[in-house]
């Protein structure tokens, strides 16, 4: 691991959920909360391309870098305001001619996605990190073919 990345198809990263800061990290709710996923081969070269132009800002902001961890963060390292993420969101989407949903709306979106292209629910709910299986299909049962 090199400086909070890992190019295994994971990386660690203090996350923020509901609008609510985990800065400085705090403890997950469960074990199963710091988990490794897997990402899509595009998806690891864009973090790549991300990381670089990191270090590029890095040798710009000079004393002024703050290393911790992040991997979306200020020019300078520090956590990013998650109202300003929001807004910035709110924005990409009127642009891209979408409606409005909450940036907490992605995780599910992204479930019933992965469920419609056929991963098996079980990954999904490790993904997820759904203590039980039955969690995952009591809110995604509906987007499976096989249990409408």
């Amino acid at each position: 691991m090199a400086d909070g990345w890992r190019m295994d198809g994971g990386f660690n990263s203090n996350f923020w959920a509901n609008g609510c800061t985990k800065w400085p990290a705090q403890e997950r709710k469960t074990e199963k909360s710091r988990r490794s996923i897997m990402l899509a081969l595009l998806v690891v070269e864009l973090l790549k391309q991300h990381r670089v132009r990191q270090l590029e800002a890095k040798l710009q902001a000079g004393e002024a870098w703050q290393e911790r961890g992040l991997v979306f963060c200020t020019s300078v390292r520090t956590p990013l305001n998650p109202s300003k993420v929001i807004n910035r969101f709110k924005t990409l989407l009127k642009k891209a001619g979408l409606p409005e949903i909450r940036f907490y709306d992605l995780r599910h979106n992204a479930a019933t996605i992965l469920l419609c292209m056929g991963v098996h629910p079980k990954v999904v709910q490790e993904l997820l990190g759904h203590n039980q299986i039955s969690m995952t299909m009591a809110i995604y049962s509906h987007v499976l073919p096989t249990m409408q």
